[in-house]
This record gives structure tokens, C-alpha cells and sequence, in this order.
């Protein structure tokens, strides 16, 4: 029997009572009569025979559970030799189990013995009620075997069942289903073996164990391989063919079982699904080959970045996911977002062809919260949807669209800036998606800032058009590779007044000029275009500076290369007081540690 770990203080409470129970019941049984029943070398290879087959156990499929043939010898010794030799050799088997397995804590050896002799002690009040005699195998004493084994196995799923009433606070009734059935199964086994084991010594004590020894031992060697050819066989069925992770079916399995699991535990679960980024345009440029490798190098960037508790799958074509097990969302968030860096910080051959020069991927994530988990799987996938069509390579939370659209900035007025944006889906996606990245850093930002409703609506609106002016700009110098020429430059700082001019045009924008004519200029005033200084610049425009700064610095461009997250936050701080409002460089730099950094403590 396995031990059960205690998680709150009403099991530890429980597993106490059953300890105490059964080790002063054994206790009182074994002083009363502490001699042996039987000679010492029967004594010895009762002990021995035990402590062999539990080494030995039988492996049944599918899901790897043990069965130990310790039971049935238990049980023939009890129903032949009587309660007290039984108890005699529980207890020196106790004793070198926790001599032998010294990993395990010490509880968990002593609750093993306490389980053992209240089954023992129950099975053998029951076999002498109903008659049974010791030491006679006879069709007489069939009924009290019977009964006295079903007894035995009773008294273990009541311990068990005490146990999962107290800590699942759902699901209990399934559990509880599981348990008796598999004790069923186990009831019949042991009842059939221990008959056996009882004929075999009634004939000859010492080749009785030998040979129900050696039963134990073949039996077990024959499920092992039995077991791992299933093994074998399940895991080609659960497998993606081409990256070697699990695939959809068998995820949604599993997605089922973590669920419940995480339900009965009281712990949080979260999911991740991402989307490789423009992966059709690199598969129709090199070939399904490579694209088929493409997915394999994913897979295994991954899989590496993933603890061992984590559940990593191919939903289907491009599309990953990851099940996280006791991890809340903003965990969730910044695993996902230290990920999606890291993949692109990946060098990959080709990947020079598509538009951000580097391989990126947009994802989703949510935090299991109530319902069945296809909502919970149907969310994160929502989720990661809205990431595409913020412009990809971000992750995005289920909640955040629900939150964008109620109020924090009128809808028609997104709608028109999203409209304009969008010019960039076919002249430079760079920006496009640059400027959907600064508006979520900027709405993150600015509910830390204390803004008003006013100042939160023009923020975020200057956001997502501050780069507009880029409109103006030649295609071929926004796509340049390579440091800009002088009046290569100067043409590009123009898209600042260009962009001013833009937005002029467009009717109840007006409050969103400041930041994007001005959102480059600096706090020691050597910024452009007019070299305002300190204060004198828009406190929004300071803001905007901080942030458009800081995913130049973090993503990918032609001209410059890209800076890990701590990279960046150290040139922030480099250039506080001169190219950055002081005031604003830390709040900013601790809600990127907060929200967009892994906590390697926590993982």
C-alpha cells in the first residue's frame, strides 16, 4: 500500500488517528503475546518472502499501477498461523523497509504499518466470528477466507476514502469509484493467492514460499514486459510523429486529468498556446522539409524552456501548447513572454525572409478559473488569436481584449486608430506590430501612473498612432539593414512632424498631437524636434518615450541589433536623467520585472 502525503492540517490530523489507532492496536496485540508463534526459520522466510515480492511488484497497464503480492502472504500467514504471527512479521518487514528505504520519510513507514494491522486485525476478528478454523485449508472454511479477504480490503478503502473526503472538495464521488475498483480487482487476486499460498505451505512450508517466491518474482518480470511493450505502444499513439511531443488527442486527455487534479488540490493551472508567426511564408520559400525541421527546432526550444511538471504539445500544424500546473496566470505571462524572447534571440537559417527577420511566435494565455476545460482551452486560444491580430510575435491574456473594450478608451475612436495602422500591414509590419506592442506596454504602464480617465484614453490612442508619420517614410529606408546614413536619419526623424500633420486630419485626435510629435524628445533636451527640456515636454509624451524606447531596444529591427529585457532596463537606467524622465524609469522598469520577466526563483 502507498502512503499518502499530507498537504493540510485536517490530513495530518487524520493520518495521526489512523497511526495511533493501529500501531496501539498491533502494539497491544504484540505485547499480550510477544513470543514467536512459529520457528524461527519459518519466522525468517515469511519476513524474507515479503520483503523480496515487494521489491518485485506487478506493473498493470495503462496507468502504472503496482500490485504487491505482499497480501496474499500476509493473509496466509494470518489465516494459518493466527493474528499474532502475522502482526510479528508486519513488524520486522516494517523495520527493514525503513532500513532499506531510508528516502522515504519516517511517517509514511509507520502509517504502511498502521493500515496493514488494522486490515489484519479486522480480517482476522471476522474470520474467527464466522467460524473460520487456523491452520485447516478445507472447503468449511471457504465463507470466512471469503469474507475475512473482503473485510482486509474494506478497512483499506475506508482509510483511503477518509482521506480523499477530507481533501478533495470536488470529485470525491469518482475517486471514491476508482479506488473500489481497483481494490475489486486487487480483492480478487489476493483472495485466489492467498488460498494458493495456504495449500502450498500446508503441503510444505518451505517449498511452499519457494515456490509462491518464484511465482512472485516470474509474474512480475512478465508484466514488466508486458508493461513496457505497452508503454512502447502508447507512447507511438501519443506522440507527435514529427517533433516528438504529445499530440492533440492524448493532450486533451491529459487537459482533463490536470484539471481535476488542480480542482483537488486547490491549486491554480494555467495554459499557454502559441503560433509560429508567418510560418507559410517560410514554408513556401524553402520547401515542407524545412518547414517539417522548422517545427522540430521549435518543439525542442520549447520543450527545453519547460519544467518537468509541464505538459508540452503539438495542437496542429504550427500551433504549440503548454499546460502549466501550479501557476497563476502572471506566472503564466512571463514564462510565455521570457519564451517568445528567447525564440527570438534564436538564430535559424532563412528566417532572414520573413518580415521580422527572426523567428517569433504570438500567444495566448489563461488561468483555469471555473467550467469544463474545453472553455478553459477555448480562452487561452482566444486569447492567443487576439495576439495575431494585434499585429504577433506578443502574448496576450483572455482577459485583456474584454478589458480594452470597456471603457478604457471609446471604441470608435480605437477603431479609427486601428484603421490607420493598418496602413503598415503592407508597407512595413515592423511598425505595425511595434506600435501594437507599445500599446500594451502602455496600458499596463499607464494604470500604474495614476492617470485620469481623460489622460488613460489619450495615452493609449497616442500609442497605437504615435509612429503614423512612418507613412511618409520610404519603404526602402524603413526596411534598411544596416546603421542609417546621416540624411537617411534626418529624413527619418521627419516622421514626428509628419505624423503631427496626419493626425491633424483626423476629427477628435486633436489630444493626441504632443505625443506624436514629441515623443522623442529628450529629458536633457538634446531630443528632436524642437529640443524641449525636462518638464516643458508633456508629462504623456515623457511616458511614450520611455516605452517606444524600450521594444526598440527589445525587438528585432534592420538597423540595430536586439537587447535581452535586462539589457534594456540597464540602458534605461544608463540614461534616466538625460534621455528619460527619472520620475518614470523605475515604475517602468518594475512593472517589466514584474509582468514580463521570469522569476527563476519560481520556476
Amino acid at each position: 500500500m502507498n502512503a499518502l502525503i499530507p498537504i493540510k492540517k485536517p490530513v495530518n490530523l487524520y493520518l495521526s488517528i489512523v497511526i495511533a489507532t493501529g500501531v496501539s492496536l498491533a502494539g497491544a496485540i504484540l505485547f499480550y503475546n510477544y513470543d514467536l508463534v512459529f520457528p524461527w526459520v519459518v519466522f525468517v522466510l515469511f519476513v524474507g518472502t515479503i520483503v523480496l515480492l515487494d521489491f518485485y511488484t506487478i506493473l498493470m497497464p495503462p496507468k502504472g499501477n503496482s500490485l504487491s503480492m505482499d497480501s496474499p502472504v500476509y493473509i496466509g500467514c494470518l489465516f494459518l498461523y493466527g493474528l499474532q504471527a502475522s502482526l510479528q512479521v508486519l513488524l520486522i518487514a516494517s523495520i527493514l523497509f525503513l532500513i532499506l528505504e531510508r528516502r522515504a520519510v519516517w511517517w509514511k513507514h509507520l502509517f504502511n504499518f498502521s493500515n496493514y494491522s488494522l486490515m489484519l486485525i479486522g480480517s482476522f476478528l471476522i474470520f474467527k466470528q464466522l467460524g473460520g478454523e487456523l491452520g485447516i485449508v478445507s472447503l468449511n472454511n471457504l465463507v470466512p477466507y471469503v469474507v475475512a479477504t473482503s473485510v482486509y480490503f474494506m478497512i483499506n478503502v475506508l482509510i483511503i476514502g477518509g482521506y480523499f473526503l477530507i481533501t478533495l472538495s470536488k470529485g470525491i464521488m469518482n475517486e471514491l469509484r476508482g479506488v473500489i475498483r481497483e481494490a475489486a480487482s486487487g480483492y480478487l487476486i489476493t483472495l485466489v493467492l492467498s488460498l494458493i499460498l495456504c495449500f502450498l505451505i500446508k503441503v510444505n512450508v518451505f517449498m511452499g514460499l519457494l515456490l509462491f517466491t518464484t511465482m512472485g518474482f516470474l509474474l512480475s518480470m512478465a508484466f514488466k514486459q508486458y508493461f513496457n511493450l505497452y508503454q512502447h505502444m502508447a507512447n507511438k499513439a501519443n506522440r507527435d510523429y514529427l517533433t516528438g511531443l504529445y499530440n492533440h488527442g492524448y493532450f486533451k486527455e491529459l487537459l482533463d486529468e490536470k484539471v481535476n487534479e488542480a480542482i483537488q488540490l486547490d491549486e491554480p493551472i494555467s495554459m499557454a498556446i502559441l503560433d509560429l508567426d508567418d510560418f507559410k511564408k517560410f514554408n513556401d520559400t524553402f520547401g515542407h522539409l524545412e518547414g517539417d525541421n522548422l517545427l522540430k527546432h521549435v518543439g525542442e526550444l520549447i520543450q527545453r524552456d519547460c519544467r518537468d511538471e509541464d505538459v508540452v504539445a503539438r495542437y496542429g500544424g504550427e500551433e504549440f501548447v503548454i499546460l502549466m500546473p501550479d501557476t497563476n496566470e502572471s506566472l503564466a505571462f512571463q514564462r510565455l513572454n521570457a519564451l517568445r524572447k528567447k525564440v527570438n534571440d534564436t538564430f535559424y537559417k532563412g528566417v532572414d525572409v520573413l518580415p521580422y527577420g527572426c523567428l517569433s511566435f504570438s500567444g495566448g494565455v489563461y488561468e483555469y478559473k471555473e467550467g469544463t476545460s474545453a472553455d478553459f482551452l477555448s480562452k487561452t486560444d482566444k486569447a492567443m488569436y487576439i495576439a495575431k491580430r494585434k499585429g504577433k510575435n506578443m502574448i496576450r491574456r483572455y482577459e485583456d481584449e474584454e478589458h480594452y473594450d470597456n471603457g478604457v478608451v471609446l471604441e470608435d475612436k480605437m477603431q479609427i486608430a486601428k484603421q490607420h495602422v493598418n496602413i503598415f500591414l503592407t508597407k512595413d509590419l515592423m511598425t505595425y506590430r511595434h506600435s501594437n506592442r507599445v500599446f500594451d506596454y502602455v496600458y499596463e504602464f499607464g494604470k500604474r501612473l495614476e492617470l485620469s480617465e481623460k489622460e488613460m484614453d489619450t495615452l493609449v490612442l497616442g500609442s497605437i498612432i504615435h509612429d503614423i508619420g512612418k507613412v511618409e517614410v520610404p519603404r526602402e529606408l524603413l526596411t534598411k539593414t544596416g546603421k542609417l546614413a546621416l540624411e537617411e536619419w534626418e529624413m527619418m526623424k521627419k516622421h514626428v512632424t509628419w505624423g503631427k500633420d496626419w493626425v491633424e486630419t483626423i476629427e477628435g485626435f486633436e489630444e493626441t498631437i504632443p505625443l506624436v510629435e514629441l515623443h522623442h524628445e529628450r529629458f536633457d533636451g538634446g531630443g528632436y524636434p524642437y529640443g524641449l527640456k525636462g518638464y516643458s515636454i508633456p508629462k504623456l509624451a515623457r511616458v511614450l518615450c520611455i516605452v517606444d524606447s524600450f521594444d526598440a531596444m527589445t525587438t528585432e529591427r534592420p538597423y540595430q541589433p536586439t537587447k535581452s529585457f535586462e539589457e534594456a532596463i540597464e540602458e534605461l537606467r544608463r540614461c534616466s536623467g538625460t534621455q528619460f524622465d527619472p520620475d518614470l524609469v523605475e515604475p517602468f522598469v518594475e512593472m517589466i520585472q514584474e509582468m514580463y520577466m521570469t522569476k527563476l526563483k519560481v520556476l
